[in-house]
Order: structure tokens, then sequence, then C-alpha cells
């Protein structure tokens, strides 16, 4: 005989589900909105950094979809990508950072502690985000496990710091930083192409050198560049909202008003 439960019980239990469901999605929520302060925080205290981040996201997400990865695994590239340099903005290396001059080896040992100390300061995120810790941390590994800090081979290295590092490496080729210079779509190019199996995922690089791929790269590249990249407008215009249960980043924008970013 079946047992039958009162309907007060089930109402009850009913209820409690959707209190939990509730409190579920205010603290997604209020991770998200934790991920846009630290956005804007990196903003604040170092915009060339907040715009590397940005045009790292961008190239990442081209490389992610030409993979044909899911959404769940795109948006953890994405956080990984613009939250991969966070631990620069460390008090130990805000100067050396903001230094024109060549880095020294004393400097250099410095710099190649920004992935931990990134992976530490995301460390609280860990419950909502168990990947992007990892993949901040594991950003500057190389393919042939000599990078750092753990010297991670091959697929040991998370997928996503596998697919930043490459967006990472063209990015600083491609744009001028405080202790380099510049270079060429070409050139850029070049360095991927004999990073393939060493610095790099061989896999990734055959697809990051596929001429479609490359020419959404280079488009997007010559946009970053353009007139518009030059303002020094860091605003994210007048519509500050609360961002959705999957964190979304906004685009800086010249307009009044910004778009969000759409997947």
């Amino acid at each position: 005989m079946r047992e039958i439960i009162p309907v007060s019980v089930g109402a009850a239990a009913g209820g409690l589900l959707y209190r939990e469901h509730k409190i579920r999605v205010r603290a997604e929520r209020l991770s998200a909105a934790t991920m846009e302060s630290l956005l804007n925080a990196i903003d604040a205290n170092d915009d060339v950094t907040g715009s590397h981040v940005r045009r790292v996201a961008t190239y990442a997400l081209v490389l992610g979809e030409a993979a044909g990865y899911d959404e769940r695994v795109l948006r953890s590239i994405e956080r990984v990508a613009l939250f991969h340099d966070i631990g620069k903005l460390h008090g130990a290396l805000t100067d050396i950072f903001h230094d024109t001059s060549k880095l020294t080896p004393e400097e250099r040992r410095a710099v190649r502690t920004h992935p931990e100390r990134g992976a530490e300061v995301l460390a609280p995120l860990g419950a909502f985000y168990p990947e992007l810790g990892k993949g901040v941390a594991a950003h500057h590994e190389r393919w042939d496990g000599t990078g750092y800090p753990r010297g991670l081979k091959a697929r040991r290295i998370p997928l996503e710091a596998r697919v930043v590092a490459i967006a990472d490496s063209f990015d600083a080729i491609t744009h001028r930083r405080r202790y380099s210079h510049a270079r060429s779509f070409k050139a850029a190019v070049k360095a991927i192409t004999d990073g393939k199996g060493t610095q790099f995922d061989p896999d990734l690089v055959d697809l990051f050198l596929e001429k479609p791929v490359l020419s959404r790269i280079e488009k997007e590249m010559r946009r970053a560049h353009g007139p518009q990249s030059k303002r020094d407008n860091r605003r994210h215009g007048e519509s500050e909202r609360a961002p959705d249960i999957t964190f979304r980043w906004r685009p800086r924008s010249l307009g009044s008003r910004s778009r969000d970013r759409q997947p």
C-alpha cells in the first residue's frame, strides 16, 4: 500500500527547497558581483593591465569558439583570461610593472610569483568557480614542462590555461608594454608557430593558425589598436546594474552607455 504523505509535509519540503534555491541564487549573484568588482579594481589600479586582460579574453574566446568548446568551458576560459594577471596588483609587484626600464633578474623572479598570487586572491571564489584559480596559477606553464610555477607538462596543464597562454603571448607581442615594443601581427603568428609543442599545446596552435581563426584574431587586434583604444575612457558606461548569475564582463566603450558582452 502506497504511503500517503500529508499535504502539509510536502508543502513544507517544497518551501524548504525553494528557500535553498533562493539562497544559492543570491550567493551566485554575490560571487558574480564580486568578480565584476575585481575587474573594476584591476582597471582602477592599472588601466594597462585592465585593457590587456580584455584583449586576451577576446582572443581566447575566438580560439575557444573555434575549438567547439561548450558554453560552460568558454565561460571558464573567459574568466581565467580576465583574471590571469590579477596577481600583478600585489603591492610587491606594482612598482616593477610601472617601471619603464628593463627588468633586472631579481625583478623577473618577483614577477614570476604573480600566477600564484593571483590564485590566492581568487581562492575565496573557488566554491563557485573551481577552475578559476587553477587556470590563473597555470597560465605561464609550458607544454614541455619548463614553465612556472609548478612545471606542469602537456595535458596536466588546465585547458583554460593552455588557451589563455596563446592569447596572452599573442597580445604581449602585438601590443606595446612598459618593457617591450609592439611587434607585427606576422611576428606574433611566427612566435606562436615556433612555440608549438614546446611552449604551447600543439593542437591549439594548429587551430590558431587556421585561416578563419587568424582572420578573426587579426580583426580583433586591429579593432583593439584602433582610435577607440587610444582614448582614456575607462568607464563601463552609465548602466551599472548587478550582473546576471553567469558572470558577464562589459567591454569599455566610448559611448555614453555600453552594452553587455553577448556570449
